[in-house]
């Protein structure tokens, strides 16, 4: 089995139909013998940061669906590291969260642009074992991720871009629509 860790991505298998899950990409911001933690890559929603957070100037900083679990929260990765104090390295150049307040003034002050950090609404967990039992059953494939791109913008075209780069027999599943039935 392949190794669960903070920074690693996982594929939704062609297979796993699931809606909250269809073709994502998550990015595993935490993980240990007790949860794992991660962010869907892809799902941008309609909202901007501005839209549901108070005293946020009217910017351009997108807000993503990181996944079904508290919706209402908002999180985040950027590539500015210890500007932000509490945030946590995830990989090489890239960091989890931090005190939100500061990420608040550097927006006000435009001193970070959507370049250096990008939201999410929810997020993805499993506990335990849960994770493990998914990979078991062949839902997720594990790959290892960059910060560039995690922090690239984009839609589920980036779970067809990955599929690609894999392994042949996955090949053929990267232009699979929502229903294949359908087709």
């Amino acid at each position: 089995m392949q190794n669960i860790e903070k920074g690693k991505l996982l594929i939704a298998e062609p297979s796993l139909l699931e809606d909250d899950f269809f073709k994502s990409v998550i990015l595993l911001t935490h993980h240990n013998y007790e949860e794992s933690i991660g962010l869907v890559l892809n799902k941008p929603s309609n909202i901007s940061l501005f839209e549901i957070i108070n005293d946020i100037p009217e910017s351009d900083f997108p807000v993503y669906i990181g996944g079904p679990v508290a919706k209402k929260s908002i999180h985040f990765i950027h590539n500015i590291g210890s500007t932000i104090i509490g945030a946590k390295e995830v990989m090489n150049g890239l960091f989890f969260g931090g005190d939100f307040d500061i990420v608040k003034d550097l927006i006000k002050n435009r001193q970070i642009t959507k370049d250096d950090i990008r939201f999410f609404a929810g997020y993805s967990g499993w506990e335990d074992d849960q994770l493990k039992n998914e990979l078991k059953d062949q839902s997720w494939i594990i790959k290892e991720g960059s910060s560039n791109m995690c922090m690239q913008y984009s839609d589920m075209n980036l779970w067809s871009k990955i599929i690609k780069s894999l392994d042949e027999k996955y090949a053929i599943w990267s232009n699979m629509p929502a229903n294949p039935n359908l087709n």
